[in-house]
C-alpha cells in the first residue's frame, strides 16, 4: 500500500480546523451588550451588578491595563431552538494561545451567585440542556483587563507591570458576545478525532496501530459531509468507535491525572488579581465537577482557599461543597507554593504549620503530599521538615527545566542533610499546565526513566500558571484514554492515590542524596534585592517577637499576641511565594511587597519593643543589652538580657606606609590600600595570611549580565567572560565612628560607600549602592589563601557542602548557589567564614596560583542586578548590604557569627536582668523558636537542631517551672513513636541526644 500518512493527517487538520471545529455551535443570535467601567481597583460584587451602564459592541475596545469592567449580556433563545442544547459563547478578545496570562472574566447571575470563570480556552456558558425557548438571559462578567506581560516576543521591557505606569490605552476588544446551538454529537467527533489524530502522530510508522487509526480517520472523513457537518457527525462517529473500543496493552504506562491548575500567587499580576483568579478557577472547577463524575480536582496553596473564604463567600459554599464529596481536593499542604532554597529554617517549618493547620481546621483534611510543581530547586534540609510536619511525599515537575543535566530518576528517594528520605516524583509528562494531548502523554510514558520497575507517573491536568483549570475537553481525552490501545491509560485519581500506588509497586526505589539543585533560574537569588532584604529581616523580627512577647508572657503575664503574629507571619510566608521571593515578578507585586515589609517590621518592632519594657524593670535606672541570638554575645546570655557592659576599645587605626589604612585587635590585623581594597587580613592567633598573595579582597566585581531568556530568573555562566574589578576609589578615609575605614567609589551612574571596621576578630563590611545600572551583575569577592575542595553553605537546619571545583557537569553547573548566613571553606584545623546579614547568591571557583603552587579559594557574594524583564526598573535606588569575613573560624564559629550579624543586640532602658526561657548548654545546637504554643494553652515551645554537621548531647532547661514535656511535630502535637525525654527533678531540665543537623520541637507544659 503507499503510504499517505502525510495526505490524511493534513486532510484532518483542515477539516477539523474548517469544518467541524466551527460546526460545534452550528447557530448563533448576538446578544446584546452594555458595560460599566469601575474608575479604579475592583468593586465588591454588588456594586458592580448595580452600577449604571452604557452599550457596546462587539468589536469595540475596552479595558485599560488592570482595570475592571462589567459587561451586561442580556438575549433572548430562539423559539424554534426548542429542545435543543444553546450555550452563551462570550470572547472578550482572546487569544487562544494565552491561557492565565491575559483578559479574564467570572460570571454572575443577576442575584450575584457566581456561575463559572471565562478564559482564552473556556469561553462558553451553559443556559440550558435543553432549552424550551423564548428564555430571557441575562448575566454579568466581571472582567479583567490584565494586559499581556509575556508576549509572543518575550522578555521584553514593558511599562504594564505597574499600574502607576500602565497607561490607559484599551487592551482588548470585544470579539464574540453570542447565544449558540452547542451540538454535542460534533463536539464529541472533534474529541475522538483530536485523540485519534494525536494518538497516531506518536506512534511508530511501521506498527499496525498507526495504520488502523490512519484507516478509521479516513473513514471518518468520507462519512462527513462538508455541507452538512451535523448532521453526519454521529455517522463519522461510528466510522471511529471500533478503534476507540480497543484496549490498551497490559504493560501500557499508568497516568493518574490530578486536575489542576497552578495559580501563581502573584507573577505578571498582583496579588489582589490572584484573589480573583483563583475565585474564577475554582467557580470553574466546582461547575465542572458538578459535570464530570470521574473528574478529581487538587488546589495547593493554603493562602488561596483562604482568599476564597475571605472574598467569595458564594464560591467557598461550592468548594465546601465538594470538598465534602472527596473530589475538591487541598493538597500540599503549605501556605504558599514557596521558594525553598532562601527561607530561613523556621519560615520553612511554619509554611507547613499555617498550611496544614488551615486545611486541618477547614476540612478535617491532612495533606501527607508535598505538591511543589513550579518551585525552583529544593534545598536539601526540605525532606527534614517534610516529615517533621507530618508528611511523607512529594511532587516536583521544575527540574525538567534544568539545562545541562538531566536527572536520572521520576520517582526515587530523595534523601536530605539529616538522612531524612521523602518518597519523592517527578511527573515525566515535564509540564504542570498537561492538556490531555496525545503528545503529552505519548511523551510521559517515553520519558519515565524507572521502566521495568515502576509504571505509574501523575499528570497535573489544566491550564495553569495564570489559573483556568482543567476544561470539559481535557476530561473527555482522558475518557477516551482511559483504555485506549497504543496509548499510556489515564485515570482521575487524587494525589494521595497516586502516592500509595506508587510507592507500593516501588519498594526500593533509588536515592538521591542532598540538594535538588535546579541548573536554569540562579539569578532569582538576586533579583529585587529589597524583597529579598524584607524576607530576612521579617524572619529575624518574628523570631524576636516571638522570644521576648513568650518570656515577658510567663515572667510578667504579657498579653502573647497570638492572633497577631498569627496574621504576621502568613504575611511573610505569602511573599516567600516561588515568584515574590525570588524577585521575578512585575513591578507592582515588589513595589507592594517593599511596602509590606516596611509594616511588618513596624508592627513586629512594636511588639519586641512592649515585651522588652515589660521584662526591663526601672526604666530609669539603667540600661539593657538584650541577645535575641542562639549564642551568648559578650556577656549576655542567649535568649536573655544583661546590663550593658564597658565598651570594648575600638580596633586600633594607624596609617599604612604604602599607603591606606590598617585596623587591628587583638585577634585580627586588616590592611587596606589606597584603592580601600583588602590586601592583608592577618590572623594573630594562627599567624596565617587569609588574602590570597597578590590579591585583594572586599572586590567590587561587575559583569554584564543579559541572559538568552527569562532576565530576572536567569544569569548564564557566560556572564564570567567578562568582569570590571571596580579599583578605583573616589575617598578611602578615617571614617566616622572610631576604628573605622570609608571608601567610596563612583563608577558608570553608580555610587558605593562603604564602611570597614575590625572587632573580636571580625572584619565587618557595610556597604552602601546607589545603583543606577542596566542589565549588569554586581558581586563582592574575597579571594583566600585556602586550599580546599568543597565549601560549606548554609540552608534550613543545618549546611549542605558544594564542591570548589568542576570535575563534572553536575558541579560545573552549580556556578551560582544559595546560602543563607553564611558560606565557610576550610583546610584542616583553620578555615575562613563569610556571612551575611541579607544575601543569598554566590559562587566559589578555585584556582592554582603560577607563582607558588597555591590554591586561591574565591568567594564572591552577588549584591545586585538590574534585569528589564519583567520589572524595567529591577533594584534602582539605594541599597545597603552587611557583611563579615572571619578569619581563622571554624563550622561553629560560621553558624554563631551568622546569627549575630542578623540578630543584632537591641538597648533597652531597665535594671532587671533577664534570664533565658530556655536554655540549651552546647553551642552546637542552636535553638530557632521559642513561642508559646499555637493553641493558646500557655505551653512553651522550643525548637532546636543540631548545626555543625556531628552528634550533640545537650541540656535543654527551661527557666520556669514546667509540669511536663513531649516530643512534637512541627504543628505542637505528640510526635508518634518519639520518646519524651525524662526531666530532671530539680530544674526540669532534659538530656537529648542529636544526630548531625537533626531538627527536634519539645512542648513544656507550665
Amino acid at each position: 500500500m503507499h503510504d499517505d500518512r502525510e495526505l490524511v493527517e493534513a486532510r484532518l487538520k483542515r477539516v477539523l480546523d474548517e469544518r467541524i471545529r466551527p460546526a460545534v455551535h452550528p447557530a448563533s443570535v448576538p446578544l446584546d451588550v452594555a458595560v460599566w467601567h469601575a474608575p479604579g481597583e475592583p468593586v465588591p460584587v454588588a456594586e458592580g451588578l448595580a452600577a449604571g451602564t452604557s452599550p457596546i459592541r462587539v468589536g469595540d475596545a475596552w479595558g485599560a491595563p488592570w482595570g475592571t469592567s462589567w459587561f451586561t449580556v442580556t438575549g433572548t433563545v430562539p423559539a424554534d431552538w426548542a429542545g435543543r442544547t444553546v450555550e452563551a459563547v462570550l470572547d472578550l478578545g482572546f487569544d487562544e494561545n494565552m491561557p492565565g496570562f491575559q483578559c479574564e472574566g467570572l460570571v454572575y447571575r443577576p442575584d450575584g451567585s457566581p456561575v463559572k470563570g471565562l478564559n482564552p480556552r473556556n469561553q462558553w456558558v451553559r443556559v440550558g440542556a435543553p432549552v424550551e425557548g423564548g428564555e430571557e438571559v441575562r448575566l454579568h462578567i466581571e472582567a479583567a483587563a490584565n494586559p499581556v506581560i509575556l508576549d509572543y516576543h518575550p522578555f521584553l521591557p514593558t511599562q504594564l507591570g505597574d499600574k502607576e505606569t500602565a497607561g490607559s490605552e484599551p487592551q482588548y476588544r470585544l470579539a464574540r458576545m453570542d447565544l449558540a446551538i452547542f451540538d454535542e454529537t460534533v463536539w464529541q467527533l472533534v474529541i475522538d478525532l483530536e485523540v485519534l489524530g494525536e494518538l497516531m502522530a506518536e506512534l511508530p510508522a511501521d506498527g499496525a496501530r498507526r495504520w488502523e487509526l490512519l484507516r478509521a480517520v479516513e473513514r471518518a472523513l468520507d462519512a462527513i459531509d462538508l455541507q452538512d457537518v451535523n448532521g453526519t457527525a454521529a455517522a463519522a462517529r461510528a466510522e471511529l468507535a471500533g478503534v476507540l473500543a480497543a484496549p490498551a496493552v497490559p504493560s501500557a504506562h499508568r497516568i493518574s491525572a490530578v486536575g489542576h491548575a497552578h495559580i501563581d500567587s502573584a507573577w505578571l499580576w498582583p496579588l489582589r488579581e490572584t484573589v480573583r483568579k483563583v475565585a474564577r478557577t475554582a467557580s470553574n472547577m466546582t461547575a465542572l465537577l458538578e459535570e464530570e463524575p470521574e473528574f478529581v480536582f487538587a488546589m495547593s496553596q493554603a493562602q488561596q482557599w483562604a482568599w476564597i473564604k475571605e472574598h467569595r463567600p458564594e464560591v467557598w459554599a461550592r468548594v465546601v461543597k465538594a470538598v465534602a464529596e472527596g473530589r475538591f481536593v487541598p493538597t500540599g499542604g503549605m501556605w504558599v507554593e514557596s521558594d525553598t532554597n532562601m527561607p530561613g529554617s523556621e519560615a520553612m517549618a511554619r509554611q507547613f504549620v499555617h498550611g496544614k493547620r488551615f486545611f486541618l481546621d477547614e476540612f478535617g483534611v491532612e495533606n501527607e503530599e508535598v505538591w511543589l510543581p513550579d518551585t525552583f530547586g529544593f534545598a536539601a534540609g526540605l525532606p527534614q521538615i517534610i516529615k517533621a510536619a507530618g508528611s511523607k511525599w512529594l511532587l516536583t515537575q521544575k527540574i525538567s527545566w534544568s539545562q545541562v543535566n538531566t536527572f536520572p530518576h521520576h520517582t526515587f528517594l530523595w534523601e536530605g542533610l539529616d538522612g531524612t528520605r521523602i518518597f519523592t516524583h517527578f511527573p515525566p509528562v515535564d509540564t504542570y499546565n498537561c492538556s490531555m494531548k496525545g503528545s503529552e502523554i505519548a511523551h510521559a510514558a517515553r520519558n519515565f526513566r524507572d521502566k521495568g520497575v515502576a509504571r505509574h507517573s501523575l499528570a497535573p491536568t489544566g491550564w495553569g500558571d495564570g489559573g483556568g483549570g482543567t476544561t470539559r475537553e481535557m476530561v473527555a481525552k482522558a475518557a477516551r484514554m482511559r483504555d485506549l490501545e497504543g496509548s499510556a491509560t489515564v485515570t482521575w485519581e487524587t494525589p494521595a492515590q497516586f502516592f500509595a500506588k506508587a510507592e507500593a509497586e516501588y519498594p526500593a526505589p533509588p536515592v538521591w542524596v542532598g540538594e535538588l539543585y535546579l541548573e536554569l533560574h540562579r539569578a532569582t537569588l538576586t533579583s529585587q534585592a529589597k524583597t529579598k532584604q524584607g524576607n530576612r529581616r521579617s524572619e529575624s523580627l518574628l523570631r524576636e517577637a516571638e522570644l521576648w512577647a513568650a518570656t515577658a508572657a510567663v515572667r510578667t503575664g504579657f498579653d502573647y499576641p497570638h492572633e497577631r503574629l498569627d496574621r504576621l507571619w502568613k504575611t511573610v510566608l505569602l511573599h516567600q511565594f516561588h515568584d515574590i521571593l525570588p524577585g521575578s515578578s512585575i513591578a507592582w507585586v515588589h513595589r507592594e511587597a517593599e511596602k509590606t515589609y516596611a509594616a511588618v517590621a513596624a508592627e513586629l518592632n512594636e511588639i519586641i519593643d512592649g515585651a522588652q519594657r515589660a521584662l526591663a524593670g526601672n526604666p530609669g535606672s539603667g540600661e539593657l543589652v538584650f541577645n535575641a541570638a542562639p549564642h551568648a554575645r559578650d556577656g549576655v546570655p542567649a535568649g536573655g538580657a544583661a546590663p550593658v557592659a564597658a565598651p570594648a576599645p575600638a580596633a586600633a587605626l594607624r596609617t599604612r606606609a604604602e599607603g591606606g589604612y590598617i585596623l587591628a585587635d587583638d585577634l585580627l590585623r586588616v590592611e587596606i590600600d589606597s584603592r580601600g581594597l583588602v590586601v592583608s587580613a592577618y590572623d594573630l592567633r594562627a599567624e596565617r595570611e587569609t588574602v590570597a598573595p597578590g590579591q585583594a579582597a572586599n572586590l567590587l566585581q561587575i559583569h554584564p549580565d543579559f541572559p538568552n531568556m527569562w532576565d530576572a530568573w536567569d544569569v548564564d555562566q557566560f556572564y564570567r567572560n567578562t568582569v570590571t574589578d571596580l579599583v578605583d576609589a573616589d575617598e578611602v578615609t578615617p571614617g566616622e565612628a572610631p576604628g573605622s575605614v570609608r571608601v567610596v567609589r563612583s563608577f558608570s551612574a553608580s555610587r558605593v560607600t562603604q564602611v570597614l571596621t575590625v572587632a573580636a576578630g571580625r572584619l565587618d563590611i557595610r556597604t552602601e549602592v546607589d545603583w543606577h545600572e542596566t542589565e549588569k551583575f554586581l558581586k563582592l569577592a574575597f579571594p583566600l589563601d585556602v586550599h580546599a575542595d568543597r565549601y560549606a553553605s548554609e540552608s534550613q537546619y543545618g549546611h549542605v557542602f558544594r564542591a570548589t571545583h568542576t570535575n563534572t557537569s553536575w558541579e560545573a553547573a552549580k556556578f551560582e548557589a544559595c546560602n543563607h548566613k553564611f558560606l565557610h571553606v576550610a583546610e584542616p584545623g583553620w578555615g575562613v567564614a563569610l556571612v551575611t546579614d541579607s544575601t543569598y547568591g554566590h559562587d566559589v571557583t578555585r584556582t592554582v596560583r603560577a607563582s607558588d603552587s597555591g590554591t586561591t579559594t574565591t568567594l564572591r557574594v552577588s549584591l545586585l542586578r538590574a534585569p528589564r524583564f519583567p520589572d524595567p526598573e529591577t533594584d534602582q535606588g539605594v541599597h545597603r548590604f552587611r557583611h563579615a569575613l572571619v578569619p581563622g573560624a571554624t563550622i561553629g564559629d560560621a553558624v554563631r557569627e551568622g546569627w549575630f550579624v542578623n540578630l543584632p543586640e537591641r538597648r533597652v532602658p531597665g535594671d532587671a536582668e533577664v534570664a533565658p526561657l530556655v536554655t540549651v548548654d552546647d553551642d552546637a545546637v542552636v535553638v530557632t523558636a521559642v513561642k508559646l504554643a499555637d493553641d493558646g494553652s500557655g505551653d512553651v515551645v522550643v525548637r532546636f537542631h543540631e548545626s555543625r554537621g556531628g552528634r550533640a548531647r545537650a541540656r535543654v532547661s527551661p527557666g520556669f517551672a514546667a509540669t511536663g514535656v513531649v516530643v512534637t511535630d512541627l504543628l505542637e502535637r505528640p510526635l508518634a513513636g518519639a520518646t519524651a525525654p525524662e526531666p530532671a527533678p530539680a530544674d526540669g531540665a532534659v538530656t537529648v541526644s542529636l544526630r548531625p543537623f537533626e531538627l527536634v520541637t519539645l512542648r513544656f507544659s507550665r
